[in-house]
């Protein structure tokens, strides 16, 4: 939060739908936006310029801090670990791929596998070291809030720390020191699949039951910088009786509630063959869908499974780059948005960082499975990276939108790059969306706090040292 009012001069800013020029925008201290004022030809005495597009702060509503670690180390050989995970669903995902190159299959399985090695060397210290960069990581590509899906609750084969929430404390003392906004969704998770027990990896995650769950999540709390959401892993992970505990959490403290839906075909047939319905009929018969609730990926869905989830207004959160990363697929965003589900963004497992790249990658992907174009408008896909992945965070109309009243949360994307000069300012969300890169970000403000300024971050020094220093150490010699 900004400690003093602070006045912005923004060269152009994107306000109520178009890109408007010279725009004085005044942070008060409590960081709100107290005055939006386009059409002032000169910055104010004392006003920081803001050089390139503004825009409200973009939302990532989809992240595991800790994959950030497995960038570049799963793409040297993803079948390193052998089998896959051990699950009934791994043996059905896998079976057709086993024979090339002579072994096992290279898939969202054997990936996970890498993910369970690097989970287990973590310790609430680590944690926070490796978040903190990696929300640092976040701020420079212009994310003023994250949605952190978090299930490494306990230490490696389910000890209890002596705070029961250390790990998410780390992550919430993480998002404060590098600047950004957190929504820490606790996430429930309690069997390995459906009637399984949890793996030796898994062990860390669960709290033995829903009810212990919910008592344990009740101790973390949230500030002007943090709100507390809840999560159901995955319809594998929560056994059908205790959704409505997980759900009815949520619905007592008004909070936003995520689940990963339907990512693997794997998921579904398991899920038919235990209860007789697809995962999203299962979580509509059991009350989790609503509209405070955000289903991620929803890759593999029926007509049936589209029909419910718009009727229920639940959001959906699409990640590109990682469902594109792990093979998962195109999932149906069209016809998610038409049926009345609002789409939300997030880079998940951080193959990159880059909520611009997933907004681009939601239209061009659509672009391949249709081959037409045209399926969102630039101004439609900012709403997602913005408006609508606040929305789904908790933050509701208080972020997400250059106006009064509003958080000061800012993102600046440079207009004179390599990458984006040449279109005139005002196409400058098309050439934000469907050019621009993370690299582009010049500034990130926060609560009217300059975070990242020309760039460079102002609270972590030497952010990708901090990155490789922590991930080295996760990996060890």
């Amino acid at each position: 939060m900004s400690l003093t009012a602070q006045t912005y001069w923004a060269e152009h800013a994107w306000v109520d739908g178009s890109v408007r020029s010279d725009v004085v925008i005044v942070a008060a201290a409590n960081g709100r936006i107290t005055a939006v004022v386009p059409g002032s030809p000169r910055p104010p005495a004392g006003s920081v310029t803001l050089r390139g597009l503004t825009l409200p702060g973009l939302a990532n509503a989809h992240s595991h801090a800790f994959h950030r670690a497995l960038r570049g180390v799963v793409q040297a050989d993803g079948r390193a670990n052998g089998e896959p995970g051990g699950q009934a669903e791994d043996e059905a995902n896998g079976q057709a791929d086993r024979q090339r190159d002579g072994g096992a299959p290279d898939s969202f399985w054997t990936w996970r596998e890498v993910m369970y090695d690097v989970a287990d060397r973590l310790t609430p210290d680590s944690y926070f070291e490796l978040a903190r960069a990696v929300y640092a990581e976040m701020a420079m590509a212009g994310i003023t809030c994250v949605g952190e899906f978090h299930y490494l609750h306990h230490a490696p084969g389910g000890p209890r720390y002596g705070n029961p929430n250390a790990m998410g404390e780390a992550l919430i003392a993480a998002a404060a020191e590098a600047g950004i906004r957190i929504t820490l969704l606790d996430t429930c998770y309690l069997s390995s699949g459906f009637g399984a027990e949890p793996n030796e990896h898994q062990l860390r995650f669960s709290d033995g039951t829903a009810e212990a769950w919910a008592e344990r999540v009740s101790g973390l709390k949230g500030d002007g910088n943090t709100r507390i959401g809840a999560a159901i892993h995955s319809v594998r992970a929560v056994p059908v009786d205790q959704l409505a505990t997980v759900s009815g959490w949520a619905d007592e403290h008004t909070a936003p509630l995520h689940v990963h839906l339907s990512e693997q075909t794997a998921e579904n047939d398991a899920c038919v063959e235990a209860h007789g319905f697809t995962p999203t009929r299962l979580l509509a018969d059991h009350g989790v869908l609503g509209p405070r609730t955000t289903a991620v990926h929803a890759t593999h869905l029926t007509p049936g499974d589209i029909r419910l989830l718009g009727q229920a207004a639940t959001g959906v959160c699409m990640c590109p780059t990682t469902e594109r990363d792990l093979a998962d697929g195109i999932g149906p965003a069209v016809e998610l948005q038409s049926a009345g589900s609002p789409l939300s963004l997030g880079s998940d497992s951080h193959a990159v960082i880059d909520i611009l790249e997933e907004a681009r990658a939601m239209e061009l992907d659509e672009r391949l499975r249709t081959r037409a174009r045209g399926h969102w408008t630039a101004a439609q896909l900012l709403r997602a990276a913005t408006a609508d992945g606040h929305a789904a965070l908790g933050w509701g109309a208080e972020a997400g939108r250059i106006e009064v009243g509003a958080l000061a949360d800012l993102t600046t994307i440079a207009l004179d790059s390599v990458r984006t000069a040449g279109p005139p300012p005002r196409l400058g969300a098309e050439t934000a969306v469907f050019a621009a890169t993370s690299a582009d970000v010049r500034h990130t403000v926060v609560g009217g706090r300059h975070v990242v300024r020309d760039g460079a971050h102002q609270l972590v020094p030497r952010v990708p040292q901090a990155l490789a220093e922590a991930i080295e150490a996760l990996h060890g010699p």
